[in-house]
């Protein structure tokens, strides 16, 4: 199956929210452990435990493993391991982008199933130009994995570059889904190139039906809500992958508390879907 196809099965299975594994030191504190390896992986392996088998999506954000090291990578490669034997798909946070052999080094870490740390998609960012990534389309191709594109994310430098426009009078990131769109044109039932689209970006205008998944990052103690959802993306809604890392991973290190918020937010996500669904 493709990732588009694995992806859309997951969602219709478990509910579309994503759980962020996402270990900071503020977080590791605050369950009363070191900011160590030690502390790390008793963190991670918690979370990932605990949140793995509600969520469709799992996503670790690679630089709170990294920041350890070897020891903190061989972490990162058992919670991937540990999500998926628990039926989520993972999605690797990493942003990565460059050109040539060296994308595709790195598409080979990161989706190669032969790789340890190979996830069933990545984020990438294309503003080296989007042929840029063109290694790691292969690669998705090749392993039926997934991309998620940065387009418009939440952070308040992003306009400076996202939302100039270029030659024709497009803004760079209705570009980036233009791209999306012919990745994605006949896929069924989704595309498996996906977008980064921040949660709180409000409205700007864009269109962000492109058939294929979108991730919202920024969901929930960020300040992302349910009710704005609809509003930043219209009829793209189905495909919306709302990410919540902090204010699922506070409640711990109670495993039955985590599952319980995740069960919580899944339910009132399916009920905007439903909701939304029945206005069309």
């Amino acid at each position: 199956m493709t990732f588009g196809s694995r992806f859309h099965a997951a969602v219709a299975a478990r509910g579309p929210l994503c759980a962020g594994i996402d270990p900071h030191a503020a977080l590791l504190h605050a369950w009363g452990l070191p900011d160590s390896v030690e502390g790390l992986e008793s963190f991670a392996l918690t979370a990932t435990e605990a949140l793995a088998a509600e969520c469709a999506v799992v996503k670790p954000q690679s630089a709170f493993y990294e920041r350890f090291g070897s020891r903190g990578v061989a972490v990162l490669e058992r919670v991937i391991a540990v999500a998926r034997e628990a039926g989520a798909l993972v999605l690797l946070d990493v942003k990565r982008g460059d050109v040539g052999s060296t994308s595709e080094a790195y598409a080979e870490a990161y989706l190669d199933p032969a790789s340890p740390i190979a996830a069933d998609a990545i984020t990438v960012s294309p503003f080296l130009g989007f042929g840029s990534l063109d290694p790691f389309v292969d690669a998705a191709r090749k392993h039926d994995a997934g991309l998620f594109v940065l387009a418009r994310t939440s952070n308040k430098e992003a306009p400076e570059v996202q939302a100039a426009h270029v030659d024709d009078g497009r803004t760079v990131t209705a570009t980036m889904l233009d791209h999306l769109r012919h990745l994605n044109a006949g896929a069924d039932p989704l595309g498996s190139f996906g977008a980064v689209v921040g949660a709180t970006i409000g409205d700007t205008g864009e269109d962000f039906a492109f058939n294929g998944p979108i991730l919202a990052p920024g969901y929930g103690a960020q300040g992302g809500t349910t009710a704005e959802l609809p509003r930043i993306f219209g009829a793209a809604l189905p495909n919306v992958l709302p990410s919540s890392s902090r204010e699922l991973l506070r409640v711990g290190p109670s495993a039955p508390a985590m599952r319980e918020a995740a069960r919580r937010t899944n339910d009132e996500l399916r009920t905007l879907l439903s909701r939304t669904a029945g206005q069309r």
